[in-house]
């Protein structure tokens, strides 16, 4: 797997959609059984990876609309601002 494939062009981590894509790819391949274990435990740490960066966008999309429910509809909107890896 490239290094291409897993960060963007602007040195980011990639779209959660594509992140979900490569994780669902790792199991393919990893509950096909036919890896070497070297490269078993590669694919699975990447999708360790994967799953967490995943996690971590699903919990900033729910505490954006958290934000967005608990204000009232006259008041202005706070900016978001990821936490910082």
């Amino acid at each position: 797997m490239s290094k291409a494939n897993r960060t963007s062009e602007t040195g980011q981590a990639p779209a959660f959609e594509t992140s979900l894509k490569e994780l669902e790819e790792i199991v393919i391949r990893l509950e096909s059984g036919e890896l070497p274990l070297e490269d078993a435990l590669n694919e699975f740490e990447r999708g360790i990876q994967l799953a967490r960066q995943g996690q971590k966008t699903l919990q900033q999309a729910e505490q954006r609309v958290q934000i967005l429910l608990n204000h009232d509809a006259q008041s202005p909107l706070d900016e978001f601002s990821p936490d910082a890896e």
